[in-house]
């Protein structure tokens, strides 16, 4: 059997539902999720950073909740709703809350690590309202130690994040 049809036959078809639209790719059963994102479906909102899990910076939601997308193989979204960076703005163009509250107080410098605080802070901030309960700024400071940051200090991360919780 020739290389290219065995790397063809290994190939699985993935359907899932992207920011709220239907998508069709292909991936190898040991394909990761930021790959098949970045490389088969051209988002690349969605970063690689240290691919262990450790940095934080390839968070997106899964079924609405913030997952580690270097440690999710493409095959396992089959199916399923996934939510990167790129759905958070309005279709037109318009910032979320929190992506406003971010540029407001310059809480980005390179941007590298932003796509993934953005996705868990959206989720974490979401489960919050829904319990009614507005966090402290050492709960936010909890929240943000998933995420490594080598820019910003955080100081300005943690404005914009409890301007939005307290919102």
């Amino acid at each position: 059997m020739t290389e290219k049809l065995m790397k063809a036959q290994t190939m699985h078809p993935v359907t899932l539902e992207v920011n709220g639209h239907a998508r069709r790719g292909h991936a190898s059963p040991r394909m990761l999720l930021t790959d098949f994102l970045r490389h088969e479906l051209g988002l690349t909102g969605t970063h690689v950073g240290c691919e262990h899990g450790v940095c934080g910076a390839c968070t997106v939601r899964i079924d609405g909740v913030a997952c580690r997308g270097c440690l999710t193989l493409a095959v396992q979204v089959q199916d399923r709703r996934v939510d990167t960076v790129e759905g958070l703005a309005d279709s037109d163009g318009t910032l979320s809350q929190l992506q406003a509250a971010f540029k407001r107080h310059h809480a980005l410098q390179c941007g590298f690590c932003t796509a993934g605080i953005l996705m868990s802070s959206a989720d974490w901030l979401e489960r919050l309202k829904q319990q009614g309960h507005k966090p402290t700024e050492q709960e936010v400071r909890d929240m943000l130690s998933g995420h490594l940051c080598r820019c910003t200090g955080y100081t300005p991360i943690v404005k914009a994040l409890m301007e939005v919780a307290h919102a």
